[in-house]
């Protein structure tokens, strides 16, 4: 049997492996982008909750640049909503100045609010 074989009808080359053929998929490097924190909670909520819109990304390799994208969305959006809801709330560099373990609790309160906006827009929508 040949190391490799070529499948004209999906256009993959295949490597013999024990007895089986397996398709030789190799990511591109547009493919291999970093995904943090909020791509990789994502990428979880899609394993266990979308299963068929994960495995379709991922066997036509666009999953990757999806989760890299939603990242970069959610991160945004972590910093616009924590900068705006500090500035509502007159969370400033005086009150930090002034009085620094209130401006930390406002702070984390603030974050832990935005968190949750951003599990329910992004991550689990």
């Amino acid at each position: 049997m040949d190391k490799y074989i070529f499948d004209e009808s999906n256009g993959l080359w295949y490597e013999l492996q024990g007895d089986y053929y397996i398709p030789c998929l190799i990511l591109s490097e547009e493919e291999t982008q970093p995904i943090g924190l909020w791509g990789q909670r994502h990428k979880q909520y899609l394993k266990e909750h979308k299963q068929f819109l994960y495995t379709t990304m991922l066997i036509e390799g666009t999953l990757n640049s999806y989760l890299a994208d939603i990242d970069r969305q959610a991160q945004e959006r972590l910093l616009l909503l924590t900068k705006q809801i500090a500035e509502q709330e007159n969370v400033t560099e005086q009150l930090k100045a002034d009085n620094a373990m209130l401006w930390v609790q406002k702070m984390n309160e603030i974050q832990s609010r935005v968190r949750e906006i951003i599990y329910s827009e992004i991550i689990y929508a």
